[in-house]
């Protein structure tokens, strides 16, 4: 789930610089691929509950998955609500040049800290689950020169292009918190402590 989540997020960033309506489309169409994984993965957990009955770690394990795969399908959804901002502006680009840089950094860093958070999954990676909170500190600030730029006077884009940055903005910050979440959730499957970093 955690690569495609990647490679959707960072297909759909090139999609919206580049008005790639073809490439938009395919992430709009693949994002049922990622739920479909969710639905298996959730079924297969709750059975595993119901016939084995696990206590202690084997609990604490499944009870988990639900939730991380629950992120990891709002992070696939949120992939998809940037390519359908590429479409819907289609054949116009939605980013306006001045936020043409940030835009991009902020996509790199979402694929980034998705790919930092396939490692903490499959190594259980606590050193790594920590360091995410340190890559969203990241995230926040692209997200702040972001919102900065459209609330100064020479902004003059309009209001509808304001509510598409501002929507923008939040899919790529709200994808870095839940990868957040989810390097969280690892911290306290090996540890059976909350993260003391952790605001939750």
């Amino acid at each position: 789930m955690a690569s495609l989540v990647k490679e959707a997020m960072g297909l759909a960033t090139k999609a919206l610089l580049n008005s790639d309506l073809a490439l938009a489309e395919k992430i709009i169409q693949d994002d049922s691929i990622i739920d479909n994984i969710q639905h298996e993965l959730d079924a297969r957990t709750i059975s595993l509950m119901a016939r084995q009955q696990p206590v202690a770690s084997d609990l604490r394990t499944l009870v988990t998955s639900l939730r991380m795969s629950a992120d990891l399908e709002r992070m696939g959804d949120l992939a998809h609500h940037v390519a359908k901002q590429a479409r819907m502006r289609y054949p116009n680009c939605a980013v306006p040049a001045e936020l043409t840089g940030t835009i991009e950094e902020m996509g790199r860093v979402a694929v980034a800290i998705i790919d930092k958070l396939s490692a903490v999954m499959e190594h259980r990676d606590i050193v790594r689950a920590v360091e995410l909170e340190t890559d969203d500190d990241e995230m926040d600030r692209l997200h702040r020169k972001l919102i900065s730029t459209l609330l100064d006077d020479n902004w003059q884009h309009g209001v509808e292009a304001a509510i598409d940055m501002t929507l923008l903005g939040r899919y790529y910050e709200r994808c870095a918190d839940h990868a957040v979440s989810i390097a969280r959730r690892v911290y306290f499957l090996v540890t059976g402590e909350y993260n003391n970093a952790s605001n939750d």
